[in-house]
């Protein structure tokens, strides 16, 4: 089993325990992986493989046969027995239970205010206000005469790398490579997010 996988977001479901309780999941599609590269503990001061999903082979103008991977992630693995690169990976998926670090990009939402941004709660839109969803004064007098660094202001929002841990496995789908996690998990559909297999409480 590979520490990780790398995998693409379909959408959001549900399904059901056997107690009847509905559980909201994202499901993801595993891709086969290929084993890049491999680093070693001799040479890289630790162990590790690159795992890449998507390839697609191309010529150089020299006559170079070449693959390039839609996307790679690195992991660290404690043995490389059995790991050479160039190796396709079946992909295995985790088991259901099993607790997993997912991480993505967000979602990107532009240039936004302080009031979506920030939480700001914004003047009183009365008749005749003229202080609705702006930030209020930020300006400094002479001293010292300009605006502290991370001010919260308006500017763009989401974008960003988000991480979220201990997110369990609901169901698997080992036919179709799908994986159905419990809750939301970042970036829009059909974005690429990498899973790592985090360690279980009893070991």
């Amino acid at each position: 089993m590979t520490p990780g996988l790398i995998a693409k977001k379909v959408g959001m479901s549900r399904v059901f325990l056997e107690t009847g309780e509905a559980v909201p999941v994202t499901y993801l599609k595993v891709e086969p992986h290929t084993i890049v590269r491999t680093k070693t503990a001799e040479k890289d001061g630790y162990n590790a493989i690159v795992l890449g999903v998507a390839p697609r082979r191309w010529k150089t103008h020299g006559g170079k046969d070449l693959t390039r991977y839609a996307s790679q992630k690195e992991w660290r693995v404690e043995s490389l027995e059995g790991m050479e690169a160039g190796t396709a990976l079946a992909a295995d998926l985790f088991p259901v239970q099993s607790l997993v670090t997912v991480t993505g990009v967000g979602k990107g939402k532009g240039f936004q205010g302080v009031v979506r941004r920030h939480h700001f709660r914004g003047g009183p839109r009365s008749h005749g206000s003229h202080f609705k969803r702006e930030p209020g004064s930020v300006g400094m007098r002479a001293h010292p005469g300009r605006i502290f660094k991370g001010h919260r202001m308006a500017g763009r929002m989401g974008g960003e790398t988000v991480t979220i841990r201990h997110r369990p496995i609901m169901a698997t789908e080992p036919a179709e490579g799908l994986i159905a996690i419990k809750g939301c998990v970042p970036g829009p559909n059909g974005c690429r997010v990498y899973l790592t297999l985090e360690p279980s409480p009893k070991a």
